[in-house]
This record gives C-alpha cells, sequence and structure tokens, in this order.
C-alpha cells in the first residue's frame, strides 16, 4: 500500500510540473512564430486560429462524450459559456497574442500570473467580499514584483512606450482570464470541469475563426511550415495537454499541491526566453519574478 500510494503521489508531481512547463511554453510558441522571417509577419489573430484549429478536434470529441449522458443546456447555460468562453480562452488569448509583440516572454508570464489576485479584487468590488490582510500582502507583493520586471524590460528595450503597450495588452489579458474564473465556478459546479473546458472551448474557437474571417484574407492561413509546428505545439503541448496533466494531477496531489508546482511557470518562461529566445536575464527579473510567486502563494493558501 505504501509503495502504490508513493508511486501515485510521485506521478502526481511529474504530471503538475509537466503541466506547468506546457501553459509556460505557449509565450516562448508565440515569440518563435513570430520571429520567423518574411514578408508580411504573422499576425495575432491568424496564429491564435492556427492555435484553436489544431486543438478543435480534441475538444470537440471531449464535448460528446461528456454530454451523452449530461442533461442538455439551457439558454441560460448557453449565454454564460458564450460570456465565458469569450472571456477566457478567445479574449484572454488575443489580448496576449498581441502584447507578446512589445514585451518579453518572461514580463508576460508574470503579469498574466497575477490573476489570482486579480480575481480577489474581482471578488471585492463586485460580490461583495472583503480584503483579509493576507490578499492586501499578496497584492502588493504581486505588483512590486511586475514593477521590477517592467523596469528591466524598460531598461533593455529602449522603447518605453513599446514596453507599456505590450504591458497594457497583457494585464487586460490576465483580467479577461481573472473574470473567467471568476464566473466559472457555478458552471464547472453545474456542468463538470471537462464538459465546461470542452464546450467553452468551442466557442472561443468560434470567435477567433468569426474575428479572423473579419480581419484577415484566407490567404493569410499561407505560412511557412514552421509556423504551422509552432500552432500545433501551442495546440497540443502547451493547450490540450496541460489541462489533462493538471486535472490528472490535482486527483493525485490535491489543487493546493498543484498550485503550489504550477508557480514554477513564470521561472520556466524566464529561463526558455533566455535560452531560446535570448532575453536578456538581470536580477531585477528574478527578484521580481520572486515577488509576484510570494503573491500569489500568499493569495492561495487556505
Amino acid at each position: 500500500m505504501p509503495g502504490k500510494y508513493w508511486s501515485s503521489e510521485r506521478l502526481g508531481v511529474a504530471l503538475a510540473i509537466l503541466a506547468a512547463l506546457g501553459f509556460s511554453f505557449k509565450a516562448i510558441f508565440v515569440k518563435l512564430a513570430y520571429a520567423i522571417p518574411q514578408a508580411v509577419p504573422v499576425d495575432a489573430v491568424t496564429l491564435l486560429s492556427l492555435r484553436m484549429v489544431f486543438a478543435l478536434p480534441v475538444f470537440v470529441w471531449v464535448a460528446v462524450v461528456a454530454s451523452r449522458a449530461a442533461p442538455p443546456l439551457t439558454r441560460r447555460d448557453w449565454l454564460m459559456l458564450g460570456t465565458l468562453g469569450l472571456l477566457g480562452y478567445y479574449g484572454a488569448s488575443i489580448l496576449d497574442f498581441i502584447g507578446l509583440r512589445y514585451i518579453t516572454a518572461g514580463l508576460e508570464r508574470l503579469i498574466l500570473f497575477t490573476y489570482p489576485t486579480l480575481t480577489v479584487m474581482i471578488g471585492v468590488l463586485f460580490m461583495g467580499k472583503t480584503l483579509s490582510r493576507r490578499e492586501i500582502g499578496a497584492l502588493l507583493l504581486s505588483y512590486a514584483g511586475i514593477a521590477l520586471a517592467f523596469f528591466h524590460d524598460l531598461e533593455f528595450a529602449g522603447d518605453s512606450r513599446a514596453v507599456l503597450t505590450g504591458v497594457a495588452f497583457v494585464f487586460a489579458s490576465s483580467l479577461s482570464y481573472a473574470f473567467y474564473l471568476s464566473g466559472s465556478a457555478s458552471m464547472i459546479h453545474r456542468l463538470g470541469s471537462l464538459r465546461f473546458t470542452a464546450v467553452a472551448m468551442l466557442v472561443s474557437t468560434l470567435a477567433t475563426l468569426l474575428h479572423f474571417l473579419a480581419a484577415q484574407p484566407l490567404s493569410a492561413l499561407a505560412q511557412p511550415l514552421p509556423i504551422y509546428g509552432y500552432g500545433a505545439g501551442m495546440a497540443l503541448f502547451s493547450t490540450v495537454l496541460p489541462v489533462f496533466w493538471q486535472s490528472a494531477a490535482i486527483r493525485r496531489i490535491g489543487s493546493s499541491k498543484a498550485v503550489l508546482i504550477g508557480t514554477v511557470g513564470p521561472m520556466l518562461t524566464i529561463f526558455f526566453g533566455w535560452w531560446l529566445l535570448g532575453e536578456p536575464l538581470s536580477l531585477a527579473q528574478i527578484g521580481g519574478a520572486c515577488l509576484v510567486l510570494a503573491g500569489v502563494l500568499l493569495v492561495s493558501r487556505r
């Protein structure tokens, strides 16, 4: 019995690490795709469309399987799923992809990691909740860390307007995802996590494709082979697999340990940004990352 327990525990830890790695590598895929030399660089909505289309078959299958024995969705369910799908997988993603044109992958991941503190603020502003001392401390730590990382980008980028633009887009992405999380709890309880995630992903895929058709000609899908590779990599390694790895990890080690392990994500992004993208590394950036992670851990504690 102890052997089985420890093997399950180790497997859960390994799955949580893989999930953190997959989620953190998304920004690296985007930056690599943007760096492909061509006459007209790939734009955010085209790249996001490729990611969603490559991931679509898996989520269609999950939605069908999860809905077989489930009651049909009501009009209110569809309204909520539509709203949350637009906020989460479409809204947060397109804002993030645009922001990555202007800032480093490391700063992007740190800003995105503010979503737990933003979710707390949404509860205070719109749901009548109050801030505890611990949550105030988490907010101060997180935003002090982002300030350090922001000045790191300013120092090495040289173009303050571009950095400010990127920060604004990625912060809007984090805020959109925080609203998605705030509204998703009741729907997950009602529909189950797999069915909710799959249907929300289908809604966001439809929104992404409509955005693409409105903004780009179909010829924009003709991209160099590496772009398709990065789109498929995002779909598989940074979208589909991490969702299931995270769920499996939570089943084996619990949500608190999975969240704790997930905080290595920004550090992984900073490391891969330095190694694969040649992004500069400084003590200010590392210090900022530590402060953000401390804030996330503080606000995530029970």
